[in-house]
């Protein structure tokens, strides 16, 4: 469970009244819907409920959160597929693994998202980007060699004193080895 405002492990208690104001017991202060978006995002714990019953009117309240951002008028989330499939679900033999089935389903799509975004930090650290400059530099060399061969030979006659076809063909076997190791990478990405 991540932890309240206060830091700790009790939700913030949030109580609605009959005006339909929300008042958060912890900072003792009137908040929005946008304010309880806001802590969801921010993985703020609370519990909402009936100032006069003592409901816990938490589901509710998300539900409306999630009402007012697919109306907002910015890109939707939900698919109306999705949400034909979902009401269809309602009073289905299915209706009560279903709320089990779509928590898997997100906490598996956020671990995804995590293990994908270490991923392109781990590719990304390091010396990649010299690398990454260095087959740029040897693919404009071959590239100004085919294209230009009296122009690539005398850039690599006056950079070094070794023959220019052996010059060439050493770049190309490292630019070839550079490649596939990008492609390595990138198909490891892929899986």
């Amino acid at each position: 469970m991540a932890k309240s405002a206060g830091g700790s492990d009790q939700p913030v208690i949030i109580k609605k009244y009959a005006n339909r104001r929300l008042y958060n017991t912890s900072s003792s202060s009137y908040i929005t819907l946008d304010d309880l978006a806001k802590m969801t995002r921010e993985g703020v714990e609370f519990q909402v409920l009936d100032a006069k019953t003592g409901t816990d009117i938490t589901h509710s309240i998300l539900t409306q959160i999630i009402m007012e951002e697919e109306a907002s008028g910015g890109e939707q989330m939900l698919p109306i597929s999705f949400l034909r499939q979902l009401i269809s679900m309602y009073g289905n033999s299915m209706q009560a693994l279903m709320p089990h089935y779509l928590e898997a389903t997100m906490e598996n799509f956020q671990a995804n998202q995590r293990k994908l975004q270490d991923v392109f930090k781990q590719s990304m650290g390091g010396d990649t980007f010299a690398k990454m400059a260095e087959t740029n530099m040897a693919m404009f060399k071959a590239a100004a060699a085919a294209f230009m061969p009296n122009a690539s030979a005398a850039a690599e006659q006056e950079s070094a004193p070794t023959a220019p076809q052996a010059k060439t063909e050493d770049e190309l076997a490292l630019l070839r080895k550079q490649m596939a190791e990008i492609q390595k990478k990138l198909d490891s990405l892929g899986s």
